[in-house]
């Protein structure tokens, strides 16, 4: 059974305004000092953000058991230093981030200018493993067309410095910002995969490979595909969603590659399209069915998604949570429709990240 690892990057904010607060290193320290911090919690591009990895694990529910624990002691090790960690995937209120004392985020800040002074953005990468990189660069191959389906469901960052954007999912306009962000061509084969990454290095554009950005990319450290399109999701059992389904979709992609079926190509340009209506409408209007490219309601798309995976699901016993999980989220809203039903309700962006702070431990 194939297993799955999920990184989470979280706001820190003020508890009581909701403002975001510069505290990463002061967190990283006090987890370390309590013996909790190693191979869990890192540092981030910004001082308002905070990273957390999971283990491995190849059940889902251990999974999001493990997930609700991290966020759990993030929200500890935060609150004895007088801030909170809030699942938000953009500060809904205005802020200036602090970029972190770190060589390479000063190479970036230099390299790009604005783009890095504004990159406080928090996402969710779920790393599911493969057989090699043969089969990963299949995977990759195959998974294109579906992201932006789970960028729709994790959607959770409508509001940017005080403003509603319109947006679902703002976060992933702002990644886009950087050079090497987004989907990719057809690989076809690991040695032209490797191939186009040293190429992309080579150029000087970006520092090393750690930069290459891609939508889904072969991992440098493990042997998994990592996915890198969603938000962090404000409840803990959407994120367990969102690695259940990419579970899912590694596993049909790693079916059809050895099947030797052939990849959906519709190509770089309808993607960036794809991508574009799962941010700008998420779960609320029209999403691009994966394998026409044309405009389709989104609960159909999702459903679409889930006929797609649902053999790898049920292989994997996943098949009734996912179900249940897309019902839930096409019922009750993502958390972009979460925040916005709170801004309706409150007229108080302050009053957003507070109660957001609340439904990350939920």
């Amino acid at each position: 059974m194939r297993t799955v690892g999920v990184e989470e990057e979280l706001l820190l904010v003020d508890p009581d305004t909701g403002e975001p607060r510069a505290m990463s290193a002061a967190v990283l320290a006090r987890a370390e000092r309590e013996g909790s911090g190693k191979d869990v919690f890192e540092k981030e591009l910004h001082e308002q953000m905070l990273e957390f990895a999971t283990h491995p694990q190849s059940s889902m529910e251990s999974l999001h058991a493990e997930i609700v624990r991290c966020r759990k002691e993030a929200a500890g090790h935060a609150g004895e230093i007088g801030c909170a960690v809030a699942a938000l995937a953009t500060s809904p209120l205005p802020v200036s981030p602090s970029i972190g004392m770190n060589r390479r985020y000063r190479w970036m800040e230099e390299q790009y200018g604005i783009a890095t002074r504004e990159q406080l953005v928090m996402g969710c990468h779920v790393h599911v493993s493969v057989d090699s990189d043969e089969e990963g660069t299949g995977v990759v191959d195959r998974l294109r067309p579906w992201l932006p389906v789970l960028a729709a469901l994790s959607a959770n960052s409508p509001f940017w410095q005080g403003s509603d954007t319109g947006y679902h999912s703002y976060r992933s306009r702002v990644w886009q910002r950087w050079p090497s962000a987004g989907p990719t061509e057809l690989f076809g084969s690991p040695d032209h995969y490797h191939r186009r990454v040293a190429d992309m290095v080579e150029t000087g554009v970006i520092l090393d490979e750690g930069m290459v950005y891609f939508d889904a990319r072969l991992s440098q450290r493990y042997p998994t595909v990592e996915i890198r399109v969603s938000d962090v999701c404000l409840h803990a059992e959407t994120a367990g969603l969102i690695a259940t389904l990419a579970r899912g979709l590694v596993e049909t992609a790693a079916r059809e590659w050895r099947a030797g079926t052939e990849p959906l190509d519709p190509g770089v340009s309808l993607l960036r399209l794809s991508a574009w209506q799962a941010a700008r409408s998420g779960l609320a209007g029209e999403l691009l069915d994966p394998r026409t490219m044309r405009r389709t309601p989104a609960e159909t798309v999702v459903h679409t998604l889930l006929d797609h995976v649902a053999d790898a699901l049920e292989a994997h016993g996943d098949l009734e949570r996912a179900r249940e999980g897309c019902a839930r989220l096409l019922r009750d809203g993502n958390g972009a429709q979460v925040q916005r039903d709170l801004m309706r309700r409150t007229d108080s962006l302050r009053d957003v990240v507070t109660e957001c702070v609340r439904h990350t431990q939920a």
